[in-house]
This record gives structure tokens, sequence and C-alpha cells, in this order.
């Protein structure tokens, strides 16, 4: 493999024009950058990024942080932060914290000592008080899950907005008996999402029903199933469900369809509109975030953030995608 100071020799310069080349500085003629370039083809040279890296002060290295790989929400988020950032000569490195401090340490120590120059958060179970202080000294970006008056700049959806749009489109259905499959409302989304929930209930004079609201200890498809049995246990069974996230909504189906069979259909609507809710038996109405986008202005937004440009948060919109499972 050649070097800088072989590189030198062929294109007979010094070591140090050969490096103005690598970096592109203005200050070489172009008669002298074409030997240097000539010469790099020649010997097919490939210069160290990292030592190009380490020079600039920079890793060129975006951290995206995650609670779990499993959740499909993620995916399409993943893949318009990393389209965006490599078009910009940058890399991702996706980092589960699966809830755990000593986890976000490590990531956030990463930061701190230049091994990675941004981090875009999709994690909402991040310990923000520590996330906040690595804001002070260092671009972070939030991206769907954000803190309410926080300073950091992020990138959603209106939460409340897209429940309250789904859930009074099972009322107009004619369905007066709707319940909440909900996360743990410690999360912003969740308590936004109820928020919604209850909003539509109130405007047109429905109950509110603490035993059609049903919290989940988890998003997986088969806290959904639970759920959905649960509150197939009451006396009064609902008539429809919304369910904070598709795959809990993709549970309730399956509980739905196994067991409650004989009591007539029962209207089910999701939220984030992910690949899979296409594919259920019904096919699942639900809240489509855009997720490719929110992927690509997160990315966006933490280059801005990079180059010390102040950023505005972002609140993308959603629409409601009607399928099969309201359609009785």
């Amino acid at each position: 493999m050649a070097n800088i100071q072989q590189i030198a020799e062929r294109a007979g310069v010094s070591v140090a024009t050969v490096s103005r080349v690598l970096n592109n500085a203005t200050t070489v003629s172009p008669k002298t950058r074409n030997r240097v370039e000539n010469a790099i083809k020649e010997l097919n040279y490939q210069p160290s990024m990292l030592g190009r890296n380490l020079r600039n002060s920079e890793s060129r290295l975006i951290l995206i942080l995650l609670p779990n790989f499993s959740n499909p929400f993620y995916s399409e988020i993943i893949n318009g932060i990393q389209d965006t950032v490599i078009s910009k000569g940058y890399n991702i490195l996706l980092c589960e914290t699966d809830s755990k401090p000593e986890r976000e340490n490590i990531y956030f120590n990463m930061v701190k000592n230049k091994l990675a120059d941004g981090v875009i958060s999709m994690d909402p179970t991040i310990n923000m008080k520590k996330l906040n202080e690595l804001a002070e000294q260092h671009p972070v970006i939030l991206c769907s899950e954000y803190e309410e008056g926080g300073c950091i700049p992020y990138v959603t959806v209106d939460s409340e907005l897209a429940a309250y749009q789904a859930v009074k489109h099972l009322i107009k259905l004619g369905n007066e008996k709707i319940a909440l499959i909900n996360s743990d409302e410690k999360f912003l989304y969740a308590r936004q999402r109820r928020a919604g929930y209850e909003r539509a209930l109130k405007e047109f004079h429905l109950p509110i029903r603490d035993e059609w609201i049903y919290h989940t200890k988890g998003l997986d498809f088969q806290h959904g199933v639970h759920a959905m049995r649960m509150l197939l246990q009451q006396e009064e069974k609902p008539t429809a469900v919304f369910a904070v996230s598709d795959t809990l909504a993709i549970g309730a189906l399956k509980a739905i369809n196994n067991e409650a069979k004989d009591l007539g259909p029962i209207a089910v609507v999701g939220f984030d509109n992910i690949t899979f809710s296409s594919m259920t038996n019904p096919t699942l109405t639900t809240v489509s975030q855009p997720m490719y986008d929110m992927g690509c202005n997160a990315a966006e937004m933490l280059m801005s953030s990079m180059k010390g440009e102040k950023v505005e948060n972002i609140v993308l919109d959603h629409e409601l995608i009607i399928r099969e499972s309201t359609m009785g």
C-alpha cells in the first residue's frame, strides 16, 4: 500500500504539497495538483480517513440512539438519516441503549471524547438530564420523542392531533364504546395520544371509562395481544380500539381474530404505518408518520447544528390511512 512519501516522490513535490492536495487547499497550482492526482491514481493510494479526521478534529461518525432494534417503527427513520449523512461524507452507528444507563454513558463518552461528532436520539427512555448536559457542548437532535419546553431541537408529528383524528374517525363510524391501548404514560407520546383520545370522546359527549384504558409494559406485538384479551374480559366490551402503536394494534387484531369472532366486528386503529400494517388480516387503519422524512430532517438539523447554526424544531404532517380494520 502506497504512502504519502511515495506519492510525493512520484510527483516530484514535497509531502506538504501532497497533503495540501488531499485537503483541497486552494494554494496548489492546477499543474502541480494534476501531477499529484496522477501519482495518487498510479500508486492506487487510499488516504487514511482516521488520520485526516484526527487532524480536523472530527470523526465523521453520527450516533443514533434507540431503545431497541426490534421495533420496526425505527427502520424507515434510520434509512432517512443514513441516506442524508452518507451523502455528506458521514457514517452512522446504531446504538441500542436497552434503557440501561451504563450503555448511555458509553455513547455519551464517545461524543465527549470526539469519537463521534453528534447524536440523534429516538429513545424515549433516555436520561434527559444527561442528554441536556451533553447538548450544552455537542450537537444533539431529538427525533419523534422530545422534551416539552426543552432546549434540544426536535423533529416530530403532532401526536395529540393525530390521535384525536383517529378516534374521531372511529366515532363517525358509529362507535361509542372505544378503548385505548396505551403504553407507559411516563413517555410524552403516550400522554399526548391519550389526550387526543380523550379530546375526541369529550367532543362527542362519550364517557371516558378507566376500564377501557389499558396500559402495556412495552410496545411488542404480545403486549397488544394481552391488552386486547384484558379488554375483551370486561363485562361491557368495547366496539372499537385505538392503539398508540401499530405493533400493539396488530397484537389486538390477533386477539380479536382468535377470541372475539362471536362478538361482531371490533374496529381497530393503530399509529405509525409500519410496513406490516398493510399485511395484516384485516389490513390496519393507522396514523401514518412520515418516518423517512423525519430521518432526513433530523440528519439535516444535526449537520446544521454541527456547523454552529441555530436549528428550529420541525413538526411534520401526519395522515390517517383508512384500511379494512375500520370497515366492518
